[in-house]
């Protein structure tokens, strides 16, 4: 079997596990600069189309990870201030 499909299996198993649809707390405070980068991170890898960045996960589960990060993405930008830098930055950025 392909190590493509295995890791897939495994994540979905994963995403299945009792306890995973348990709300967390996470308390994490760093530099605008570091929120800035790390949504552009999480934005990079996760597709807008909903394809998440893990191995072929089915796709309802891709789309719904993907809105996930994306959700959390902007949660960081807003919390710190960093909306219309932001935004100015994706205008910069060619689209492909």
């Amino acid at each position: 079997m392909d190590s493509k499909i295995e890791m897939g299996k495994v994540y979905e198993t994963l995403l299945c596990s009792p306890g995973m649809e348990e709300t967390v707390k996470i308390d994490l405070k760093i530099s605008r600069k570091s929120v800035l980068m790390l949504s552009h991170a999480i934005e990079k890898g996760a597709d807008p189309l909903g394809k998440a960045g893990l191995p072929n996960l089915p796709d309802e589960i891709s789309k719904e990870f993907s809105q996930l990060l994306f959700g959390i993405a902007k949660d960081c930008i807003d919390k710190a201030g960093l909306e219309q830098l932001n935004q100015k930055l994706k205008a910069m950025t060619p689209q492909v």
